[in-house]
């Protein structure tokens, strides 16, 4: 399972405020079909189309054959004959992403980016004094269909936990609301996978526990979550409840840059690994110029053949200083662990503790294996 949201950052004690989570539909995809006309009404990927390609985004309509981000493009041309690519025009997107912030802070200045098609918005107290969310949402999804010709959808709730449950209820141009005292029993209904944090394989985990939905989760009480989840368990009891003490960080400090790729065929041998590395460096490397990133912390991701993931991270005792750097650890940390066990279906690099004085697991210069999954 992926790391859960901390709630050490609330000051309310209460968790209940306004909050809206905005969510543009198939983004990268969209903005495609926007700038070239004939496109609309068509399958779409955003992403490279060759043997290694990696679907970045789908539209709607290559969705529907079961096209999805992060798939091998060949799987994804096989699946949807008639799918049409297009590079990512990254610069395209922030462009437009920015256009859409400048909206979020018309009316309310606690914006808390998540990506660039995604930001959680406090209203509590509006600039406007509108005083309802629902109403906001409303008028900040017509002003980007008006300003942008793009759509988005949103989620309207008591906290955080619930408004990104909400944005996703009812896409794609689409807006839910879960007022206070709603949240536990809409959260009794999802299946456990629609919560933030369990993936496949922890959905699976907890199927076989017979915790398959949010009230098969309320059933249990804290000491068996903690038994079989450790330290998930105590965000897992909250959910259940519709509880999320979380408040909506203005500027959130990103923690980490990084890139993965997801193989066509698993690799194994040290020839290729060592090819497939240098590609996702030159990517990853790419992303931190653009972010203008300076961290300290590089870490190297490979998930096997059978889906179980390794990491491995090297701190150094100060920010990597240039791409010759960033290579030669990355590269390190591979040689480090070769011959691998088995092949593996996916690699990927991060460099994160951004701006940190110290590095917070180990002393500066030591190799630690990280335990969760790191977000990319």
């Amino acid at each position: 399972m992926e790391p859960a949201p901390s709630d050490d950052d609330d000051e309310s004690g209460t968790g209940l405020r306004k909050v809206i989570h905005v969510d543009m539909d198939a983004f990268y995809a969209s903005v495609e079909q926007r700038d070239e006309p004939g496109l609309r009404g068509k399958p779409v990927a955003v992403g490279g189309s060759s043997e290694r390609g990696v679907v970045a985004a789908a539209s709607y309509e290559a969705r529907v054959f079961g096209v999805r981000s992060a798939m091998p493009s060949v799987r994804a041309a096989r699946l949807c004959p008639d799918l049409v690519f297009r590079k990512p025009r990254f610069e395209v997107y922030k462009a437009v992403s920015q256009q859409i912030r400048a909206i979020f802070l018309d009316y309310t200045p606690h914006v808390e980016p998540l990506s660039l098609d995604e930001a959680y918005l406090d209203v509590t107290d509006d600039l406007r004094g509108i005083g309802s969310a629902t109403r906001i949402a409303e008028l900040i999804r017509s002003r980007i269909r008006k300003d942008t010709g793009l759509t988005a959808s949103a989620g309207v709730s008591y906290n955080k936990f619930l408004a990104k449950l909400a944005s996703d209820q009812n896409k794609p141009d689409g807006l839910c609301v879960i007022r206070p005292g709603e949240g536990a029993e809409f959260v009794a209904g999802l299946p456990v996978k629609r919560f933030h944090g369990v993936g496949p394989r922890g959905a699976e985990r907890m199927a076989a526990l017979g915790i398959e939905t949010g009230a098969d989760l309320r059933r249990r009480d804290l000491a068996f979550l903690r038994e079989h989840f450790g330290s998930f368990a105590d965000y897992l009891y909250r959910a259940a409840r519709g509880i999320d003490l979380r408040r909506v960080r203005a500027d959130r400090p990103r923690k980490s840059v990084g890139g993965e790729r997801t193989f066509d065929r698993d690799i194994s041998s040290g020839s290729a690994l060592r090819e497939t590395l240098e590609r996702i460096i030159d990517i990853v490397w790419e992303r931190i110029e653009r972010s203008g990133a300076k961290g300290r912390t590089v870490t190297l991701k490979l998930k096997y053949t059978d889906f179980q993931s390794m990491t491995r991270a090297k701190s150094l005792p100060a920010p990597v200083a240039d791409k010759a750097e960033f290579a030669r650890v990355s590269r390190e940390l591979l040689d480090a662990v070769l011959p691998l066990p088995q092949p593996i279906r996916l690699m990927g690099l991060t460099l994160s503790a951004l701006g940190e004085e110290e590095h917070e697991g180990a002393p500066a210069g030591t190799t630690v294996d990280a335990q969760a999954e790191l977000p990319f």
